[in-house]
């Protein structure tokens, strides 16, 4: 029996790359699965049903369960029918993985507005979205007495949380809100039978790979991973064992954030003091210059 035998799992932007992995593995492991995917381009540019579709094919032809999605989950109704498809379809839910994102980089005094809110609305609001219409769902069963065991995992970033990138001012503000939105939703939702973790990954995909720097450091490490036989660190496919963890039913964690590359996981933790000053009196700002780092 898999480690997620009888679940029902969305996993977003699972038509390429990290989510793809997701898809596969959670199938593998007796998932049902709806593969959500808009199929647009990395700027989040056009509608293309194929690589959900492909995936979800690809599960099938295996012998799993799974239907294909394109609703857009930067907006309301978008998140509120992929919920809804997956009730419809498979009789209940006990898994959201958001993962679905794109990329508009730019620096600050040359990004456009629209760029801006394109990626917010996909990366922050669309993971706000699918939470807000999954955990209404949850909060239902709980109050009708079927106390779910459901998990939610979100895809924060290195970006956000711990390298913060030049020219990602978009992307990087939206992960790093992405990591505490999932602290505030494990707080809130746990009553409710809901847990919520967020993962930092660092792999190969169609975002990383045109980064600038990072893209070609991964495209030589994949040659040479191939031509030697040996572990590829920069496999999307070293993040999802984590995530499916996650979202088993006797997995305890809750209100963690995980950075995760090739063979190593790491435990995050945010703000923290490092040093503090105190005064007895009305602060003056010659004390202050004086006395800060």
């Amino acid at each position: 029996m898999g480690a997620l035998e009888g679940r029902v799992a969305v996993i977003t932007g699972a038509g390429r790359g990290i989510g793809r992995e997701h898809a596969l593995l959670f199938a593998r492991e007796g998932a049902a699965v709806v593969v959500n995917d808009l199929g647009g381009s990395n700027s989040g540019d056009g509608i293309d049903v194929g690589p959900a579709q492909e995936v979800a094919n690809e599960i099938v032809a295996a012998g799993g369960r799974a239907v294909a999605n394109t609703d857009n989950v930067a907006t309301w109704a978008g998140a509120q029918a992929l919920i809804a498809q997956a009730v419809a379809e498979f009789g209940k839910l006990d898994i959201v993985v958001n993962n679905a994102g794109i990329l508009r980089d730019g620096f600050i005094p040359a990004m456009a507005e629209s760029d801006w809110d394109a990626v917010v609305a996909v990366h922050l609001k669309g993971h706000f979205s699918v939470i807000h219409h999954a955990s209404a769902y949850w909060k239902a069963e709980s109050k009708a007495g079927r106390q779910p065991n459901a998990a939610i995992i979100n895809t924060a970033s290195a970006s956000g949380v711990t390298m913060p990138n030049a020219g990602q001012s978009n992307y990087g503000a939206a992960k790093a809100a992405i990591a505490a939105l999932t602290l505030v939703a494990a707080d809130e939702l746990e009553r409710y039978g809901v847990r919520a973790n967020a993962i930092a990954p660092i792999a190969r995909t169609r975002l990383t790979l045109a980064t600038p720097g990072m893209g070609a450091l991964m495209a030589a490490e994949a040659a040479d991973a191939e031509a030697e036989g040996s572990f590829d660190a920069f496999s999307p496919a070293n993040i999802s064992p984590l995530v499916a963890y996650l979202a088993g039913e006797k997995c305890p964690v809750n209100g963690k954030v995980f950075a995760v590359q090739g063979g190593a996981i790491s435990e995050l933790a945010g703000w923290h003091d490092v040093k503090t000053i105190e005064t007895d009196e009305a602060w003056s700002i010659d004390d202050i210059a004086a006395r800060l780092p």
